[in-house]
Parts: C-alpha cells; structure tokens; sequence
C-alpha cells in the first residue's frame, strides 16, 4: 500500500520561508508523476508544483519564482521549498503520487482529481 506523509508546515510571517516534505514509498518506482497541491478555506484544491514522469517540472504561475519543487530518490523524498510566501499562500498543502495517463495525444500526468495516492495534508499559514 502506498503512503505518503507530508511534513514542514507552520505558521509564518509574510516574507518568510518554509520547507515542506513527502515520504512516500512510491518514489523507488521512476515512473510516476508526483507534486504538490494546496486547498485554502472556501476554494478548490489546486496543484501548486509538479515533476512528471521524464523529471520535468511545472508551477502554477502564481508561485513562479518563489515555490521550488525537487525530489531525493535515495531519501524517498519530495520537498517543497517556499520563499517570498504571501498571505495569499495560507492553505492545507498535500503531496499527491500517480502513475502518468496515456491518452490518444501522449503521456501526461493526471488531472488533479484523479491522483490515487495523497498525503494527509500539512497546514501552511502566512500572516500579514
């Protein structure tokens, strides 16, 4: 069974940083997609920062810049470095883990609702 067990939440002040990370036992399998999505109060959860399954990278744009996702193999790992955070960034962050999906125009990984495999959340808090 996997597991995925995110850590490194808290509460900081605007500005200030924060490392989040996910022990998940799915990493020793390359072939996956894995990253991280946040959901705030009253909103959809949305995905944040991804690796695909060829190790190429994505944010969404309004981390660009500040959010920095990467993985460490031989740990198990996938970590989220956050700097620059805004108050706009509070939310419960998850790490999520999938195989990549195969349709008729390529490999891409999975929609947002359609990871199999998720943490139970760390809660992330920016004070103004």
């Amino acid at each position: 069974q996997v597991q995925l067990v995110e850590s490194g939440g808290g509460s900081v002040q605007a500005g200030g940083s924060l490392r989040l990370s996910c022990v998940a036992s799915i990493y020793t399998d390359m072939n996956y997609c894995t990253g991280w999505f946040r959901q705030a109060p009253g909103k959809e959860r949305e995905e944040v920062a991804l690796i695909n399954s060829d190790g190429g990278n994505r944010y969404a744009d309004s981390v660009k810049g500040r959010f920095t996702i990467s993985k460490d193999n031989a740990k198990n790992t996938l970590y989220l470095q956050m700097n620059s955070l805004k108050p706009e960034d509070t939310a419960m962050y998850y790490c999520a883990a999938d195989h990549p999906r195969y349709y008729s125009g390529g490999v891409d990984c999975p929609a947002e609702w359609d990871y199999n495999y998720w943490g139970q959340g760390t809660q992330v808090t920016v004070s103004s």
